[in-house]
C-alpha cells in the first residue's frame, strides 16, 4: 500500500468539497481549497487533533463509526465507503498484503462467458489494469490503436506511455485520470503489482502520471461512456460497465455497449484485423 493512502484519501476528499457543499458560508479569507479540517471535524463529531493524525498517518485505525462519520460530510459514495473500510483492514492486518505476482489465469468459466459475448468488446482486466482476456470484438475496437501490439497489454501503460494514445481516446485527459486512479484504488489496497507499474510510470512519463497519481481522492467509475477514435470507424461512443469477478484476484469483466445508433452502426462495421500473434 502506497505511504499514509487513508491520510491522502481523506485530505484529498476534504479539500474537494466546498463549504457551500455541506451549508457553510463560503467567506472569503480561505488560503486553502475545500473545508478547514476544523470544519470536517465539527462536522463529523470528532476533535481537530483526532482528524489531523488520521491525514498525517500517525493513526490509521479509525472506528467504523468515525469512517461513517466522515464519509457522511465527504459525501462518499458506497463504492468509496468499502474502500475505506478495506485500506483500513490493511494497516490493521486483518487483510493480508499481495506476497506475489498476482496469477494471469482466467478461469475457464469466465473465457466462455466471454465467447457468449461476441461480438460485444469486452475483456477481463487485473486491478493493476493488464488486459488477461478479451473478445475478438474488442480486439477489433482496440488492436488498431496500438493497444496489443505490447506483448503483455496494459491499459494504464497504454494511455500514459503510447503517444498514439491520444489519439485513441478524444477525452484523453479524463481517461488518463480514471486510469490513474485505477491503479492507486490497488495499491491502496495493497496490490504491489500495481505500486510497482505506478512507481515505473512515475520515472518514465514524470507528472503526466505522477500528479494525476497523487491525487488519490477519487476511484475510477466502474460505469459509463467512453470515447475512442477507431482509425477507421471514426468516433465511437461506448457505453461500459464493469463488473467485479469472484475470487482474490480482484479481476474486473469489462463489456462495452454502443451509447448511441452510430456508434451502433460503426461497431457492427468493423473489420477482422490481421492476425495478432
Amino acid at each position: 500500500m502506497t505511504d499514509n493512502a487513508l491520510g491522502a484519501f481523506l485530505r484529498a476528499r476534504r479539500e474537494a468539497i466546498g463549504p457551500a457543499d455541506v451549508g457553510l458560508p463560503t467567506g472569503t479569507r480561505r488560503r486553502t481549497p475545500g473545508l478547514r479540517r476544523e470544519e470536517l471535524a465539527s462536522l463529523a463529531g470528532i476533535s481537530v487533533e483526532y482528524l489531523t493524525r488520521l491525514e498525517r498517518g500517525s493513526d490509521r485505525r479509525p472506528s467504523a463509526q468515525v469512517i461513517g462519520a466522515l464519509a457522511d460530510v465527504l459525501g462518499l459514495s458506497p463504492e468509496e465507503r468499502v474502500h475505506v473500510h478495506r485500506m483500513v483492514k490493511v494497516v490493521s492486518g486483518e487483510v493480508c498484503v499481495q506476497a506475489q505476482a498476482p496469477s494471469r489465469t482466467v478461469r475457464p468459466t469466465v473465457l466462455a462467458l466471454l465467447d457468449r459475448l461476441e461480438p460485444t468488446p469486452a475483456l477481463v482486466v487485473a486491478p493493476h489494469c493488464d488486459v488477461l482476456a478479451c473478445t475478438d470484438g474488442f480486439r477489433r475496437l482496440a488492436a488498431p490503436t496500438g493497444l496489443f501490439d505490447a506483448t503483455e497489454p496494459n491499459l494504464a501503460r497504454f494511455v500514459f506511455g503510447d503517444p498514439r494514445a491520444r489519439a485513441a481516446f478524444p477525452d484523453w485527459e479524463r481517461v488518463a485520470d480514471e486510469r490513474a486512479a485505477a491503479l492507486r484504488a490497488a495499491a491502496d489496497l495493497g496490490d504491489r503489482t500495481a505500486a510497482a507499474l505506478a512507481d515505473e510510470l512515475s520515472i518514465t512519463e514524470g507528472s503526466e502520471f505522477a500528479r494525476r497519481y497523487a491525487a488519490g481522492g477519487a476511484l475510477p467509475p466502474w460505469t459509463g461512456v467512453e470515447e475512442w477514435k477507431h482509425p477507421t470507424a471514426g468516433v465511437l461512443r461506448l457505453a461500459f460497465e464493469s463488473l467485479t469477478l469472484p475470487g482474490p484476484e480482484e479481476q474486473r469483466l469489462v463489456a462495452y455497449l454502443p451509447a448511441d445508433a452510430a456508434t451502433a452502426e460503426a461497431v457492427a462495421g468493423l473489420e477482422q484485423p490481421a492476425l495478432i500473434s
